[in-house]
């Protein structure tokens, strides 16, 4: 995983975690890598993947059987959207729209681009 200097770690890896459930790679009730397995995939600190679960614990995306794991709770998809859906509209569309605006980018063109995306990145 490439990460970015603008944002903290954790909520990177948080991120990545989201994308797989939303994605349905881990599903509800699943058990999910432990904080050393995710670590060492990452190549990142095991303390750093702790800060992300519980992150994600308190957002109640996650949640720990204690002995077992980590599990992806019934409706981690659902709170997972409102979370992210929030967090985009508030703090990167703004940003979106002024790059629009200076940049004299229609809304057919954006409308082209976003359909390419879906065929190219998510659709079989």
């Amino acid at each position: 995983m490439d990460f970015r200097d603008n944002e903290p770690i954790y909520m990177q890896i948080a991120a990545h975690v989201s994308e797989n459930i939303t994605l349905d790679k881990w599903q509800a009730e699943q058990k999910i890598p432990s904080v050393r397995e995710l670590a060492v995939a990452l190549q990142v600190n095991p303390n750093t993947v702790a800060r992300t679960y519980d992150f994600l614990q308190n957002q109640e995306v996650i949640f720990n059987k204690r002995g077992i794991g980590y599990f992806v709770g019934a409706d981690a998809k659902n709170k997972i959207k409102t979370y992210r859906k929030e967090r985009f509209l508030q703090q990167e569309l703004p940003e979106l729209f002024k790059n629009i605006f200076l940049l004299d980018i229609s809304l057919e063109e954006i409308e082209k681009r976003y359909q390419e995306f879906k065929t190219q990145n998510y659709q079989a």
